[in-house]
């Protein structure tokens, strides 16, 4: 008889800090080492150790490079972990500039925080620093998509398209005669920049993402409210501040406010693009052109349009510039990073505009505009709300309900069970009522740190 471990170790119950372990045969593989984002009760398990050694931990497979998928590795690295890192060759890429930048910030808010004594901890130590960061790199090993890889005895793995970003995959993992699949985060069918995610045929066990289970994306025309609020801000002569996640949405934005400007659509208004690791994702577009629709001319159009914010002086410098102008700044849910400086500049004028694109998770300070909060605590201090914030919903790079079926469809077989992840309690049981309705598959939603025992 076989018999398999699998500890539900993050994003189960919530939509953050993505880590499932299997444990099979002596063998223990993690998919996805993500960190907790959001609340601060989430945040702070980012600080304890997992309930299993990381010593112990065979081997790491990614379904994609976002924070809330690889932000936890150099702490696992710390931890003692000294096996391979596998995903494929865009997904390390972009999860050695995310890791690196991650670690950067987190040096830089401990110094700021000792400095100016806003933190409870004597001293604010960082969670991992950059040291951290490359024992980790020097444990990652690209896979080529679409093939299988033997890991182990009777055990391989696939990695398979899914859009959602640059190299993101969803994972197919054979383990003693068994397919277990998981989809890290479902992109969109229409996306400007990616081709629509494969679907999955065969699934004994099936690990779906939740983000948006229980709603579809509102019918948007973007275009055009990029293009009314471009104007109203040269007519305030303010600042729309645009914040955006660093991987995907960032090149997205550029790439449709850079199609509008060339169509003649769009004002000419100076756009700032205010996030290094921003530009650097770009250039890993630029490394890995069979996984997008970017051509090189356009790439350098692009960059050609729009003033790229070097150093923290140049944002300084760029806030002062009494031109309208667009700034697009990371991060997407204002969760860290220049935005933040930005923010607390510019948020208590009411000619300023806050963009905001996508879902915003628990307890971020982007899920505290949306909610109405009049009040923002930037670096320790409470900041007031004079500016207007919008919400931009349908450029989300996560699949809606609807899409998240339809990539379910693919799968010819009834599989055995069901887990819902990467999701708040609303998606998770929207989406369980809809795959019991069309489908009549058994479903169950996992709580963190679960344990669930297969035999077979």
């Amino acid at each position: 008889m076989n018999r398999l471990k699998i500890h539900f170790l993050g994003a189960s119950g919530t939509v953050t800090g993505s880590k499932f372990l299997f444990q099979s045969s002596g063998i223990s593989l993690m998919v996805d080492c993500g960190l907790f984002q959001g609340r601060k009760e989430l945040r702070e398990m980012n600080r304890k150790d997992l309930p299993v050694k990381a010593r112990e931990i065979n081997l790491i497979l990614l379904t994609h490079g976002h924070l809330d998928h690889t932000g936890y590795l150099p702490r696992l690295v710390s931890q003692g972990f000294e096996g391979k890192i596998m995903g494929t060759g865009p997904t390390l890429a972009i999860a050695e500039i995310i890791l690196r930048d991650t670690a950067k910030i987190q040096e830089e808010e401990a110094e700021r925080a000792n400095k100016e004594g806003y933190s409870k901890h004597q001293p604010a130590l960082p969670l991992y620093d950059l040291k951290d960061v490359e024992n980790t790199l020097q444990l990652f090993e690209p896979k080529i998509q679409n093939e299988w890889h033997p890991l182990f005895s009777e055990i391989q793995v696939r990695f398979r398209p899914v859009g959602h970003i640059i190299g993101a995959t969803f994972i197919e993992l054979e383990i003693q005669g068994k397919t277990f699949v998981l989809s890290g985060d479902i992109g969109r069918t229409s996306d400007l920049l990616l081709e629509p995610p494969q679907q999955p045929r065969w699934a004994d066990y099936i690990f779906v993402e939740s983000t948006y289970g229980d709603r579809l994306h509102p019918e948007e025309d973007v275009d055009e409210l990029l293009i009314r609020h471009s104007k109203k801000t040269i007519q305030n002569r303010g600042t729309l501040i645009i914040p955006s996640f660093a991987v995907e949405r960032f090149q997205s934005l550029m790439y449709r406010l850079w199609l509008l400007y060339d169509k003649g659509s769009l004002p000419n208004i100076p756009i700032f693009i205010d996030s290094p690791m921003g530009v650097n994702v770009l250039s890993v577009f630029e490394r890995f052109p069979g996984w997008h629709n970017l051509t090189p001319e356009i790439i350098r159009s692009m960059r050609d349009r729009m003033k790229v914010v070097g150093s923290y002086r140049e944002t300084w410098e760029t806030i002062d510039d009494p031109r309208p102008k667009i700034v697009i700044a990371g991060s997407g849910m204002l969760t860290g990073g220049r935005v933040l400086t930005y923010l607390k500049q510019l948020i208590g004028l009411p000619t300023t505009t806050i963009l905001l694109v996508g879902f915003m998770a628990e307890g971020t300070r982007g899920r505290r505009l949306l909610e109405g909060e009049k009040q923002l605590k930037i670096f320790g201090k409470y900041c007031e709300l004079e500016a207007e914030v919008v919400h931009v919903q349908s450029m989300s790079a996560h699949a809606d309900q609807q899409e998240i079926l339809q990539w379910l469809g693919g799968v010819k077989n009834i599989p055995e069970d069901t887990f819902l992840i990467h999701g708040e309690t609303a998606g998770l049981e929207g989406l369980k009522t809809e795959i019991r309705k069309k489908f009549g598959w058994q479903v169950h939603i996992p709580e963190l740190n679960e344990v669930r025992e297969l035999f077979w």
